[in-house]
């Protein structure tokens, strides 16, 4: 049998084994040499040998609680963090296989984890390596697209298709930044520097941002919540999301629209809503607009790249917090922001 395989059931089952041959011994012992008192005598040896059975039950169980107790500890000590930390099992048996099957996955865990490591680092230092390397020629060629826009002065044709280079030029600087962006999100290299700040504030700063072309394009900003309502955030990183739910009501709203920016703080939440009265979108599209390079078939707008939803998605939930989408089409989009208060947030 397997189970006597351990030592320790080995012995308890002798020693049961034992007490059972004396009590049995003892009982025809006193039935041929005292059977007047056989009864009473029989009952005392049982009394013993039942005593001494729960004696070294008990004894055993303490054992084994003590055991599980130590893997316990063990666990709880590779959990918090000691990947050094394992189950002693150089014993034989079903437990102690056990205990030897979970070393071997903890130590399957540490190396994939070390792996990871090594893999989010090599990832950190290239997408350093390649930010470096785009930077540069995409400077070179906004500053050589600025010579010929300003030497093309009276050559028309020349002068527009300059210009619409350097739209490009600036499509693919937004690309490449946003690319950038959620690389270091994914490769774990982003520190979330988060200290108070004043949602009114950093509303205000949004508006800003896009005051000059919610005027060219004679649309409005509107801003609506608590001036003294604070937040613990990363203020770029948050401004960050919130400035792009802000360009994607822009870019589907049309002249005399507006976009609102509303924030409310709840019993266990900070709530910023980003509502417009635009276009909406199409209810086959609301499963999939965080997706990054999403594009929707319905779509008439041509200058979005697909990951300035999934961006904001991302630091949002770097922030421990959530976003949905609420629209109708043709009536507008609301995106709802819900980010936890600093005594429920553990992010």
């Amino acid at each position: 049998m397997k189970i006597l395989t351990n030592k320790d059931i080995k012995t308890l089952f002798k020693t049961i084994l034992l007490c059972v041959l004396m009590f049995l011994f003892v009982s025809i012992t006193i039935l041929s040499i005292a059977k007047e008192h056989a009864a009473v005598c029989i009952l005392i040896n049982a009394l013993i040998m039942a005593a001494v059975v729960l004696t070294v039950c008990c004894h055993y169980f303490i054992k084994q609680d003590k055991l599980f107790e130590s893997a316990a500890a063990q666990i709880a000590d590779y959990i918090s963090g000691n990947r050094n930390a394992r189950i002693a099992c150089n014993e034989e048996g079903a437990l102690y296989r056990l205990f030897h099957e979970i070393n071997s996955l903890a130590s399957i865990l540490g190396a994939h984890a070390e792996n990871e490591a090594k893999s989010k680092t090599f990832l950190q230092n290239t997408i350093s390596d390649i930010s470096h390397q785009l930077k540069t020629p995409l400077a070179a060629l906004n500053i050589y697209n600025g010579i010929i826009q300003e030497e093309a002065e009276n050559h028309p044709t020349v002068r527009d298709f300059a210009m619409r280079s350097e739209q490009e030029l600036d499509r693919v600087e937004a690309l490449v930044q946003s690319l950038l962006k959620i690389a270091k999100f994914d490769a774990g290299a982003i520190v979330m520097n988060k200290q108070q700040e004043n949602v009114s504030e950093l509303m205000e700063a949004v508006q800003a941002h896009f005051s000059f072309r919610a005027s060219q394009e004679k649309k409005e900003i509107l801003l609506s919540g608590d001036e003294n309502t604070t937040l613990l955030c990363d203020r770029s990183w948050l401004l960050e999301a919130i400035d792009n739910l802000v360009k994607n009501a822009l870019d589907h709203t049309k002249a005399g629209d507006s976009v609102q920016i509303q924030w409310n703080r709840l019993p266990t939440v900070l709530q910023i809503t980003v509502k417009d009265n635009g276009s909406g979108i199409h209810p086959e599209d609301q499963y999939h607009i965080f997706k990054r390079f999403y594009r929707s078939r319905f779509s008439k707008e041509t200058q979005g790249i697909g990951l300035g939803l999934p961006l904001a998605k991302t630091i949002i939930e770097a922030h421990g917090g959530t976003i949905e989408a609420d629209s109708d089409l043709g009536m507008g989009t609301a995106f709802v922001v819900n980010i936890l208060t600093a005594e429920h947030n553990n992010v």
